[in-house]
């Protein structure tokens, strides 16, 4: 394997990673939603069911959860394609949106939390309902305190897409252990190499929250 292979195969680790990323935050962060919703309902049975899910998926590994769907689902005759990659990645989207679900439900709820009650109250005065209040008063106030915690879960979810490279999925972890397989001459610049791109990505998606903080700030 040549150097230009080399870059090539980290390259599309990259792109492996960034897709499993992608995927996994836009699923996390709507499931957190709800999960959140679930958690101050007025309703006991939502409060309950919200309140066992994150506790127990937050005191669970994220690579028992990732078993779990790679080799559970399968039996449970769960399947998403005829194909074995894609079975693959699809499980580890759904492994890494349901961890990640149960801590952005978490800063969500701090984010509500944060929500003077006389905003609840103006908004059932105007004849809102519970559900109306948080969708158009509590929710996009909420969001705009929680962008810096919610950055920090999103971050540490990119890193844990490393994880994924042990069920035969492509991403960064994956194109470094074929490197080193093709390339044992080079190893540690192979492995300087993945450091600095995880740490690119983890500045980068930083660069991003930060603007997003700023913009959140100016909006309050």
């Amino acid at each position: 394997m040549t150097t230009t292979e080399v870059l090539v195969n980290f390259a599309h680790g990259v792109l492996g990673a960034l897709e499993l990323f992608v995927l996994s935050a836009i699923f996390s962060l709507v499931l957190g939603a709800v999960l959140a919703v679930l958690r101050v309902s007025p309703i006991p049975v939502f409060r309950a069911v919200g309140t066992v899910y994150v506790t127990v998926v937050r005191n669970t590994p994220m690579v028992l959860l990732m078993f779990f769907c790679v080799f559970g689902l399968p039996f449970l005759a769960v399947r998403f394609s005829d194909t074995a990659a894609v079975n693959s990645f699809i499980y580890a989207v759904i492994a890494l949106s349901l961890y990640t679900a149960a801590f952005v439900c978490e800063v969500f709820r701090s984010g509500i939390s944060t929500i003077p009650v006389g905003q609840s109250e103006a908004a059932r005065a105007i004849g809102l309902n519970f559900f109306q209040s948080l969708q158009f008063v509590i929710l996009p106030q909420a969001i705009r305190t929680v962008v810096a915690p919610l950055a920090s879960v999103l971050i540490t979810m990119l890193k844990g897409t490393s994880i994924a490279s042990a069920f035969n999925n492509q991403e960064i972890i994956y194109a470094m252990k074929n490197a080193i397989e093709k390339r044992g001459d080079i190893v540690i610049p192979i492995l300087l190499g993945t450091a600095l791109v995880y740490l690119l990505l983890n500045l980068a998606l930083g660069r991003v929250f930060s603007y997003l903080e700023r913009k959140a700030v100016i909006l309050r």
